[in-house]
């Protein structure tokens, strides 16, 4: 007892003589002060403005090759719901989020703030909190500037780029791209876990929407043993990472007595997409502009103890 005492003592010394590390983890866990934070630091070869050319280089690319979802409510839909998450971050660039047809449940984002939705993630998404959980992740990797600082350690340790890369479900990119960049890393992934679980909990969800989507993602697995683990190498659906999820909500999330889990514009537009054909996208009537009480956010209202 006495030497694990003198070696917590030794510990609090040395984390003593490093405040500012100390301050900058505690504000990474204290969602609080979301923006007023720099997750981005680190050790990076790429400046801001080269991150946010690379981003857009390769945005193009994808647009390309992908078939871009044009119907309008829904792109308009989608987008608010990232530009609200977006608001609600540590980010400090700006966002444009685009649906994309594909099977696959998932989403990824390139530098500089370009995130894609696949069409297959709205249809695994029964609520609105597991859609915007998976955005959140996303606008994660985008605010701690994950991808060029991976791409940087590539590069220090002397990896060259390589001419293509295989972006999900969407082909061959034409444009060289440091090694590094995709797939993310296990820590990147779950410090864009960390960090997303609060800016779905700033922008006013359930933040176990995150713990609901990656629950999805493993009974998939389960179903179809390899398919999961093989497309989503990035994005890990093992149970320590919900595991960590719900661990982060109750130890840094303070509870709240209601949540929005989901809307009646989320179901209208997810339906929407669903009766859609999956190539010819009709254009349909115009929402009603006077919200009434069916267009209310569905709220989580904690029981009184």
């Amino acid at each position: 007892m006495r030497v694990v005492c003198a070696l917590g003592c030794m510990l609090a010394l040395a984390a003593n003589s490093l405040p500012a590390q100390t301050s900058s983890e505690k504000k990474k866990s204290d969602p609080t002060e979301i923006g007023n934070r720099d997750v981005g630091k680190g050790i990076n070869l790429y400046s801001m403005e080269k991150e946010l050319a690379l981003g857009k280089q390769l945005a193009q690319e994808i647009q390309r090759q992908a078939k871009v979802v044009d119907d309008p409510l829904l792109s308009e839909y989608v987008n608010r719901i990232g530009q609200n998450l977006a608001r609600n971050s540590d980010a400090r660039v700006p966002f444009t989020f685009q649906v994309i047809e594909g099977d696959l449940p998932n989403a990824f984002a390139l530098p500089g703030g370009y995130v894609f939705v696949y069409t297959g993630l709205i249809k695994i998404a029964s609520e609105e909190d597991e859609l915007a959980a998976a955005m959140a992740h996303e606008i994660a990797h985008v605010a701690a500037r994950l991808m060029t600082k991976q791409a940087t350690r590539s590069q220090i340790a002397g990896i060259a780029s390589i001419p293509l890369i295989m972006l999900p479900g969407v082909g061959m990119a034409r444009q060289a791209i440091p090694v590094g960049m995709l797939p993310f890393t296990r820590a990147a992934e779950e410090e864009a876990d960390f960090l997303g679980v609060q800016y779905l909990y700033a922008a006013g969800y359930d933040p176990n929407g995150a713990v609901s989507i990656l629950e999805k993602l493993a009974s998939l697995e389960r179903k179809n043993p390899g398919t999961v683990a093989r497309i989503f190498s990035s994005h890990p659906t093992d149970s320590s990472r919900i595991q960590n999820t719900e661990r982060e909500i109750q130890r840094i999330l303070p509870a709240r007595s209601e949540y929005v889990i989901s809307t009646s514009e989320y179901a209208a537009m997810r339906q929407r997409l669903i009766d859609m054909p999956a190539k010819r996208r009709p254009t349909l009537e115009s929402r009603r502009d006077t919200p009434t009480e069916a267009d209310r956010p569905t709220l989580r209202r904690d029981r009184p103890e």
